[in-house]
């Protein structure tokens, strides 16, 4: 009898000890304690918490490199010297927007590229956790041969990935696993050795994107410094346009839809537009006079007061505002019973919007749904409009240049307020755990809308997929 219970006690030892050692396995490869086995559901609250929580962590790190930016009595020395040597010089402005514009978003999409791949990794390393639960049986038998052999690695060993796969290892070499279970060894080594392999990369992944945040803000800071001085030169050059641009304002009071906006704008900025082409006759004249000697760096002009090229000449061409995917086409359902006029782009919090082509700016506020509210007359009856930004640059009748910044996207709320409702439906419907800022663009023509998606640029990765 006393024999039977020594039996079953050790046993019940073995089992313990087994159970105590995969469940310290399993909660170094999950980086937590170790959980039952449980059906995925849709959608993972865990992924959720994740998805959050790397959110959060980046909003933070930007928020210690802003503050140490603008700590930074060098950083500061340097842009005022920029600025300096900058004077009214408007090519020289023009030409360092244009610059801080173009780095900053190539910096967004750098960012965004990376933030998806992050999170195609994050969900590798899950699936991969997952499959080494389902695994347990097979963890507990190699660790218990381990420990019979009296080679049971100490609890300070298996704290990594690579621990564990060094202990599942060794125990193959010393035959330490039935042949019956070297097939599910096998398979656990592979898993473990992708495992190691996925996290080394989101690593690099992080270390680069912490890189590329700091590059970011340093280039912000350069671009609002640049900001304020074109703001500083406009007040100075253009105070004629105060009452043009209070009847601006008056419009959008009175208007009560975007079509009579623009139609208001096209029958009563007259003035505004006479002078627009006062300019733009001069500044052809001007073209006509240099265009042979200047062709090559024609449409690179940066102190331009015209468009160089036609906006009709201009289709395939357009840079797009912000670098981020499009979450809504043009004359798709906008879940309200009618099609949208526009298309809804997905940015990143606070970043940088452009303005798609050369124009005057037409107006430049508040506008009902619509939230903040930028009109760009591109010339020959075309508009672009451009919604949902947190901030706009530019001033009413000022002419701004393609690629030029000329707003800035919110931090990005459950719900922007800035956006029209179907663009926050379509960013909503898109993906529920993603509470990044929306842009709205819309192109107008002769009063109606067109499809803005023919006029951009192809991005190199484009051009390759042809």
């Amino acid at each position: 009898m006393r024999s039977k219970v020594a039996v079953h006690s050790r046993s019940a030892t073995l089992l313990t000890a087994k159970s105590a050692l995969v469940l310290t396995a399993l909660a170094c490869l999950a980086g937590g304690p170790a959980l039952p086995v449980r059906a995925q559901t849709t959608p993972d609250p865990e992924a959720m918490r994740r998805t959050q929580e790397e959110r959060d962590r980046r909003a933070q790190s930007l928020k210690q490199i802003e503050d140490a930016l603008a700590a930074s009595s060098g950083s500061r020395a340097a842009l005022e010297a920029e600025i300096a040597a900058i004077g009214s010089d408007r090519t020289k402005l023009s030409t360092a927007l244009l610059d801080a514009g173009r780095q900053a978003q190539a910096t967004e999409d750098r960012m965004n590229r990376l933030e998806e791949r992050l999170r195609a990794l994050t969900d590798s390393d899950a699936a991969i956790r997952k499959s080494l639960e389902a695994r347990r049986a097979v963890i507990a038998e190699i660790l218990a041969a381990l420990q019979r052999m009296g080679r049971r690695p100490p609890p300070a060993v298996l704290v990594r990935p690579e621990d564990v796969l060094a202990a599942i290892r060794t125990s193959m070499m010393l035959g330490a696993v039935v042949p019956e279970l070297r097939g599910e060894a096998d398979t656990l080594a592979g898993d473990l050795t992708e495992l190691v392999r996925v996290r080394g990369l989101i690593a690099a992944d992080r270390e680069a994107l912490k890189k590329d945040l700091a590059g970011w803000a340093a280039e912000r800071q350069r671009l609002d410094a640049l900001i304020a001085a074109r703001r500083s030169r406009q007040a100075e050059v253009e105070s004629s346009l105060t009452a043009e641009r209070r009847k601006s304002a008056e419009l959008g009071t009175q208007a009560k839809s975007l079509k009579e906006l623009v139609d208001r704008m096209e029958g009563e900025l007259s003035s505004a537009r006479r002078a627009a082409d006062e300019v733009r006759a001069a500044a052809e004249r001007e073209q006509r006079a240099i265009q042979d000697k200047f062709a090559a760096a024609g449409a690179r002009d940066p102190a331009r007061l015209a468009p160089k090229v036609k906006f009709a000449e201009a289709r395939g061409d357009l840079p797009r505002p912000v670098s981020g995917p499009l979450l809504r086409g043009f004359n798709q359902p906008d879940g309200q019973g009618g099609t949208t006029r526009g298309i809804s782009l997905r940015a990143r919090p606070k970043a940088v919007v452009s303005s798609p082509a050369d124009g005057w700016v037409s107006f430049a506020g508040p506008f009902r749904s619509y939230g903040r509210l930028l009109i760009i007359n591109a010339g020959d009856g075309y508009y672009l409009l451009l919604a949902g930004m947190d901030q706009i640059n530019v001033e009413v009748g000022q002419f701004v240049l393609a690629g030029e910044p000329v707003a800035v996207m919110g931090e990005g709320s459950g719900t922007p307020a800035s956006t029209p409702s179907n663009v926050t439906q379509a960013a909503s419907q898109k993906d529920d755990d993603r509470i990044d800022p929306v842009l709205y663009v819309e192109f107008r023509k002769d009063g109606g809308s067109i499809d803005p998606e023919p006029w951009w640029a192809r991005s190199s990765s484009e051009k390759v997929r042809g």
